[in-house]
């Protein structure tokens, strides 16, 4: 099993543009138009580009979480830590959990199963990305890839002015352009 942030053992990159993730959003809100929801979670920070984005199409309410390993940007804790809780709203309604990209499938899973655990009817998970070893799979996925995917907000981040790819990014190709070498 391939961890989280292992990006080592991708396979190739790809930079994914503000109209490809439009693209997929819009395949992601089809799929999940299907499984008739009636609300989204999404989970911050970047699951709430693809939650807005499914909540305002398909014109329902959008609940936020915030699930991460990360705290400032920076990868802290081995599995997923809430930071900000699922509120009880969500009981008796069918929910999408709709992140960005399911890498190890854990934070899907772990707001899925707290939506269960307060009472909503029917969950599926939703990610504009999957990668092969997320376990579980989410529900609806609009790409499935094992390559380095760098999404358009990590494409240009400002760090001391400058505008820039993101840090990790440029590890994660460096690391992967050695391994290949």
């Amino acid at each position: 099993m391939i961890r989280s942030y292992d990006y080592v053992h991708r396979r190739g990159v790809r930079f994914l543009s503000w109209e490809e993730i439009a693209s997929l959003g819009r395949k992601l809100c089809e799929s999940l138009a299907r499984e008739q929801i009636e609300a989204v979670v999404g989970i911050a920070r970047a699951g709430l580009f693809p939650a807005t984005l499914v909540a305002c199409a398909l014109r329902l309410d959008l609940y936020p979480v915030r699930v991460s390993r990360r705290l400032q940007d920076e990868v802290r804790f081995p599995s997923p830590v809430w930071h900000v809780p699922l509120v009880p709203d969500v009981s008796g309604k069918r929910l999408a959990v709709v992140d960005e990209i399911a890498d190890s499938g854990e934070t899907l899973a772990l707001v899925a199963e707290q939506a269960r655990a307060l009472g909503a009817l029917h969950v599926v998970t939703a990610a504009l990305v999957s990668h092969s070893w997320a376990k579980p799979q989410p529900t609806c996925v609009a790409l499935q890839t094992d390559e380095l995917v760098i999404f358009p907000w990590d494409q240009q981040v400002l760090i001391d002015g400058r505008w820039q790819l993101h840090p990790e990014m440029a590890s994660a190709i460096e690391a992967q352009q050695e391994a290949d070498s």
